[in-house]
């Protein structure tokens, strides 16, 4: 696969090689009605023309009109085979070596359209959204802050993926602005409880699973099975107002300090297109139950990184790094975990893993840890932060190192000097915080 090359032409360091082909969905203009497309090079295919165009002349997908929509869902509904069948066709037909797109000129001006003119809107439509907690080094920093070291991590954590039900309608795609929540904080001494804007506005680095084909009501997904139900991984910021979260969260868990906005990137990347990036999962000790035993325990390695830029600076600051596989619950634990007692989950369905939080200080996933809960100040760009200010604008990047898989599209930057490091990034969450109104 390393070998395949696509007749439209793609830059060594495109986010957007022929071995990623992520799916998202688009409108080519303002007027547009929404409709599906993978991402090659600078442009997007429109996967609706190559549809009309029968290209997709498989078992699974010939009858189908799931790339008539404007959503993903009865594409992920169909389930791997038929995810399988439009990877290898978009691959065929998107190769230097295949004429069928390639020679169609009327079609290639319909199918391929500069991503520069394009709107990207939600990929899926969300029914319900689960975010974990499965970073046993943000669990532990959280439980240091909080509880001390004699119970920085409670017992059942190692036992079963935690996790809380969100909120699926404030969840937006990349680019799309956040207001800052207005809600109730810690009282001062005798005072009544604090009201209004939060003062802690937070991110959380995180990705998320999109579920593919659900489960019926009452009947789990095996561990060893639940990859089938998983299409692909988003990069997801669960923004978190932290004094809200603190003051309401106890007995029942996250509610207003989480439920105000939730972002994902437009472009899902296949598991399938990250397969070569597999790795080991962490060990896990002690032994999960049998529910959760895997045959197989994997995570990703994935490159992840968030840039804070201050309103009116011109650079932005790099604030973490880390990696997906220091997740200590897997994606198919964390499935087969939320049906074994019967819940069923659908297509669209999104499972946030939580924040990722590496073992290092500079890896930790949001201000919170990195600033430990305000006790300390982080640089940015010069100036100095505790937790978000109005006009902060905040970037999450991942990548692959071996084939440069990126999860958006966006501008390229130096890492440094050498030009041999020259690494697509994308511009991911640029979003603008305010107290009251939308800033355009």
């Amino acid at each position: 696969m390393a070998t395949l090359k696509s007749f439209v032409e793609v830059h060594p360091d495109s986010h957007f090689p022929i071995q990623n082909l992520p799916y998202g969905v688009f409108k080519p203009s303002p007027t547009s009605a929404p409709r599906p497309g993978v991402a090659i090079g600078d442009f997007v295919l429109d996967i609706s023309e190559i549809a009309r165009a029968g290209l997709f002349d498989t078992p699974t997908l010939d009858s189908s009109d799931c790339f008539l929509q404007p959503d993903l869902n009865k594409f992920l509904g169909l389930g791997k085979p038929a995810w399988k069948e439009a990877r290898a066709t978009l691959q065929k037909i998107l190769s230097s070596t295949e004429p069928v797109l390639r020679d169609n000129a009327s079609l290639r001006q319909k199918a391929l359209v500069p991503m520069s003119k394009v709107e990207m809107v939600l990929p899926v439509v969300i029914g319900d959204y689960t975010d974990f907690f499965s970073s046993k080094h943000h669990a532990r920093n959280c439980g240091l802050m909080f509880r001390g070291p004699e119970n920085a991590i409670n017992p059942n954590w190692f036992h079963l993926p935690i996790a809380y039900h969100g909120r699926a309608s404030s969840i937006v795609v990349s680019g799309t602005d956040i207001v800052r929540p207005r809600g109730q904080g810690h009282p001062t001494g005798s005072s009544p409880p604090y009201f209004g804007p939060s003062l802690k506005l937070d991110f959380e680095l995180e990705m998320a699973a999109v579920v593919g084909p659900g489960n019926e009501l009452g009947k789990p997904v095996n561990v060893n099975e639940a990859g089938d139900h998983i299409f692909g991984l988003v990069l997801m910021n669960d923004w978190s107002a932290r004094d809200i979260q603190a003051w309401e969260y106890v007995p029942l868990g996250p509610f207003l300090g989480k439920s105000f906005g939730t972002t994902i990137s437009p472009w899902i990347v296949t598991l399938d297109a990250l397969e070569p990036f597999a790795c080991d999962a962490p060990k896990q000790d002690p032994p999960p139950l049998p529910y959760l035993s895997e045959k197989i325990s994997k995570n990703y390695d994935i490159s992840l990184e968030v840039h804070i830029k201050p309103a009116g600076a011109k650079e932005s600051s790099v604030v973490t790094k880390s990696n997906f596989k220091h997740l200590y619950w897997t994606l198919t634990q964390q499935l087969a975990h939320h049906t074994i007692n019967g819940c069923n989950l659908r297509p669209g369905d999104l499972l946030g893993t939580g924040t990722i939080s590496g073992p290092e200080p500079e890896s930790l996933g949001c201000l919170l840890e990195l600033t430990w809960n305000g006790q300390k100040q982080l640089s940015v760009n010069g100036l100095t932060r505790k937790f978000l200010e109005d006009g902060d604008e905040v970037t999450l990047i991942g990548y692959s190192k071996v084939l440069n898989l990126i999860l958006n599209h966006g501008a390229i930057y130096l890492l440094n000097s050498a030009p041999v490091t020259l690494i697509g990034y994308s511009k991911v969450l640029n979003l603008i915080l305010n107290h009251g109104a939308i800033i355009y």
